[in-house]
């Protein structure tokens, strides 16, 4: 049987048992048959989880059996803490959502190709600034170009890039990760604190712990990505996402996130108004703030989404707010086989939970 017909076979065979069988027997079966080797899902609710599982091993080849304290690297999902830190910053008057980047750093608006153009910390946080590309596999600026310590670097990969050619819309968005660099500098400069205190500070405010990098790059024992190819990814020094500090590079156990996620499902948010968790999930067409939005397939309800993969994991997000539910997975490979075993395992999961 090819991979394509035992791909059908499995799907029409989730559709059949997804009621009479527990999800995560079903979540296994997935992740064995897109060989992942760990994969961890949650469906909640504002104050409520409904279901909760992780399966399989933290590295190819390992005994190290899954568990529910094992952290994994959300990739892009880190976009939807940072704007989550600036709308605090904002209700805290430090920051506005209108204040401009070269009011912040005025000595960099002469590296700027056209010196007409600032950007609007709203815009930089929803895909509405145009900028040049940059992610972590891009070859340039070479690492003996960025000098200095985490955040003088991070300074001087925004002058870099500032001198470079933006990327050419897409249905109105400039979909590249400099908006958020460029956005987390403001942040730091606005509270006077480092993106990392800010992150543990809203950690800690939430009870959860926030991590950086790769989990096995601080602890071995930890869970271990896996690359295009399936290769468990030995520890390293990924100077690249370092830069990309507030554009993608937080891990965080699943509890933890779900904790983190309800924020956007509570009635009465702990952190924000409702009125602004709304905003930031659905506050502009399209893309808002960390959140990709759509309707869903019946044209019914706002979906909001985004997907974490930074070479190594794979973290898919979805949050329906009008029903009070959010799905979240976790992988720790960044395979098209695992791209694949997430779209099954989401299907099965909304079919279980969500209202018809």
């Amino acid at each position: 049987m090819n991979r394509r017909l035992t791909g059908i076979v499995l799907l029409l065979l989730i559709a059949a048992v997804v009621h009479a069988q527990p999800s995560l027997r079903i979540a296994d079966s997935i992740r064995r048959h897109y060989r992942i080797p760990e994969l961890a899902y949650a469906v909640i609710k504002a104050d409520t989880i409904l279901d909760m599982a992780a399966t399989g091993v933290k590295k190819k080849g390992s005994s190290a059996k899954a568990n529910l304290q094992d952290r994994f690297h959300i990739g892009s999902n880190t976009k939807a803490i940072t704007a989550f830190i600036a709308a605090r910053l904002v209700a805290q008057q430090q920051i506005s959502w209108h204040t401009t980047f070269f009011s912040l750093f005025p000595e960099l608006k002469k590296e700027r190709i056209d010196t007409s153009v600032d950007y609007a910390l709203d815009d930089l946080l929803s895909f509405r600034a145009a900028l040049p590309p940059y992610t972590y596999t891009v070859r340039s600026p070479l690492r003996e170009q960025i000098t200095g310590n985490e955040p003088q670097q991070r300074y001087a990969l925004a002058q870099y890039l500032l001198r470079q050619k933006p990327v050419a819309p897409d249905e109105g968005f400039y979909l590249t990760n400099t908006g958020y660099i460029l956005a987390g500098l403001m942040l730091e400069k606005a509270s006077g604190r480092s993106y990392k205190t800010l992150v543990k500070e809203l950690g800690d405010t939430l009870g959860i712990a926030f991590g950086f990098g790769y989990p096995n790059g601080t602890d071995t024992l930890q869970t271990w990505g896996h690359d295009a190819v399936g290769n468990p990814l030995a520890p390293f020094d990924h100077y690249k996402l370092d830069w990309l500090l507030s554009a993608g590079n937080i891990n965080i156990t699943l509890p933890d996130y779900a904790r983190f996620i309800q924020e956007f499902l509570k009635p009465v948010p702990s952190l924000l108004s409702r009125a602004v968790t709304d905003q930031l999930l659905y506050g502009r067409p399209g893309f808002a703030y960390g959140w990709f939005t759509e309707k869903d397939s019946a044209g019914r309800y706002l979906v909001a989404s985004n997907e974490g993969n930074a070479g190594a994991f794979i973290t898919r997000v979805q949050v329906v707010k009008e029903q009070n539910i959010a799905f979240i997975i976790f992988t720790n490979a960044a395979t098209a086989a695992t791209a694949k075993g997430i779209d099954v395992l989401l299907t099965a999961l909304k079919r279980t939970y969500e209202q018809p």
